[in-house]
């Protein structure tokens, strides 16, 4: 969404005066992208949102295109629709699966449209308006291209780790370098000092070394972060994007952009700040990066140790036993695509009068609201599905904890282990339901952190090894006979 409004304001120029009419339809757009953020907060409105914000990036761009004296507005136009044609056909094709990683790489996208708007607004400060009476860059002008380059250098490096970690091209894993946070501050200050350089020197050089360094750290910060707190990095990293549109936005004078880019980059904060509070994580350790991993311990083979295994008709038999059943989805859900098998389960339970709710935990999935994305899609009632605060003390009065996909986040190792890399992350706590049902591929497999979890081993809990889709659809049809 900003990449497209980056791209028409370079093409526009610079700090031209601002027409009136300008003025007023940028403002109606930043109406338009406050009411889009207020309707993305809640699954009943979030189509509105959806709407708000299309018509209010419309409003811009056109705005834009219109009013500025364009170098070609044909080719401008011409590269907006292969924009939007590509655009287009990901958004038909991309699987919910997929959505994590594509909001990765969208990012990746918005920080280096900031990187190359800053490059040409460097290269051609005249046509940007950005120089003073001797021909130079104003000094307040190179603060903002310094600064805007660097957090679009920083957003891209990292959105593309992010991206290989959720498309399982790169371990999600932490990979820990020795000193990494001497390093990292280390590169940070030399980012600093060279902006502040670049307001009396405004070489090649020291513009190419900002961009460099601000590569190189976006890089180091995402790296060390391991896959439990993956949603996190997503979260950071479209607050990122914000700032690095906003401070291009100052650069070119773009009212639209300001005002973008400080919704995203201030709401992407505050959503990260919710969610280290939601898992119990400083929120300076993860601006910090290398926060996902306290120790190195996880990763380890599970242990051999007892358990139960059950059919699809033990399952059906004890659900219809059941008076109350809280579901847990987890990103196993979202692989198996078994969401809509799962509110059918949900409905025939409700229809032989069990009591149903849907458990979502803060980073259930690997994005924020991944889960809620995958019920809502299945037309799951939004008044059954419930935080995990509003719902953990219920566990304790629950006949059965169906956990479908997720691991992490039911770990009581979460509680116990001082040496894994999910201590002190919040969890259901399903080990006190009377009953537990626990949907795997695999004994062999581990959660996303890559730990073993002692919930497989209670005596309440019985495994059900198979696809998520077809063991739920198998419970659909023991339910139904």
């Amino acid at each position: 969404m900003l990449s497209f409004l980056s791209a028409a304001a370079a093409a526009a120029g610079g700090h031209a005066p601002v027409n009136p009419w300008v003025g007023l339809a940028y403002l109606v757009a930043g109406v338009l992208f406050i009411l889009a953020l207020r309707g993305l907060s809640h699954p009943t409105t979030s189509r509105a949102g959806n709407r708000y914000g299309m018509i209010g990036m419309l409003i811009a761009v056109v705005t834009t295109l219109v009013t500025h004296d364009l170098a070609s507005l044909p080719e401008i136009v011409v590269a907006i629709a292969i924009g939007g044609a590509i655009g287009f056909v990901i958004a038909r094709r991309i699987k919910m699966t997929d959505m994590p990683q594509l909001v990765a790489a969208f990012h990746s996208l918005v920080g280096l449209a900031a990187v190359l708007v800053g490059w040409a607004a460097y290269l051609n400060p005249e046509g940007f308006g950005i120089t003073g009476a001797d021909g130079l860059i104003n000094p307040v002008s190179r603060v903002e291209l310094g600064l805007g380059i660097a957090i679009g250098a920083i957003t891209f490096s990292g959105s593309v780790i992010a991206f290989l970690k959720l498309a399982g091209k790169m371990s999600g894993a932490p990979i820990m370098l020795p000193g990494r946070h001497v390093i990292n501050l280390g590169t940070l200050l030399a980012i600093i000092a060279l902006t502040a350089y670049f307001t009396q020197d405004q070489s090649l050089w020291v513009i190419g070394a900002i961009t460099l360094a601000a590569f190189v750290i976006g890089f180091l910060l995402i790296i060390p972060i391991g896959g439990a707190d993956m949603p996190v990095v997503v979260s950071m990293l479209n607050s990122y994007s914000g700032w690095a549109a906003a401070a291009m936005g100052f650069t070119l004078g773009n009212t639209a952009m300001i005002i973008t880019g400080a919704l995203v980059g201030s709401s992407g904060a505050i959503l990260s700040y919710i969610m280290c509070k939601a898992m119990n994580r400083s929120f300076i350790s993860v601006i910090a990066g290398g926060f996902g991993a306290v120790a190195e311990a996880g990763g380890e083979a599970h242990e051999q140790r007892p358990w139960k295994q059950g059919s699809a008709d033990d399952a059906a038999f004890m659900l219809k036993q059941a008076e109350s059943v809280i579901i847990i989805p987890g990103y196993g859900m979202a692989v198996a695509q078994a969401q809509h098998a799962l509110r059918e389960m949900g409905d025939l339970l409700k229809h032989q009068g069990v009591s149903v709710k849907y458990a979502i935990h803060p980073v259930a999935g690997r994005m924020p609201g991944h889960m809620n994305v995958l019920l809502a899609e299945a037309n799951v009632p939004y008044d059954e599905v419930f935080e995990l605060e509003d719902i953990n003390s219920e566990f304790a009065q629950c006949d059965v904890a169906f956990i479908i996909g997720a691991n992490d986040v039911v770990n009581p190792a979460a509680k116990t282990d001082k040496a894994s890399p999910i201590y002190g992350m919040p969890v259901f706590d399903v080990d006190k339901a009377k009953q537990v049902f626990f949907i795997k591929r695999s004994m062999g497999g581990v959660g996303y952190a890559g730990v073993d979890n002692d919930v497989f081993y209670m005596d309440q809990t019985m495994m059900l090894l198979a696809d998520a889709k077809k063991m739920v659809e198998e419970i659909n049809k023991a339910l139904d006979a």
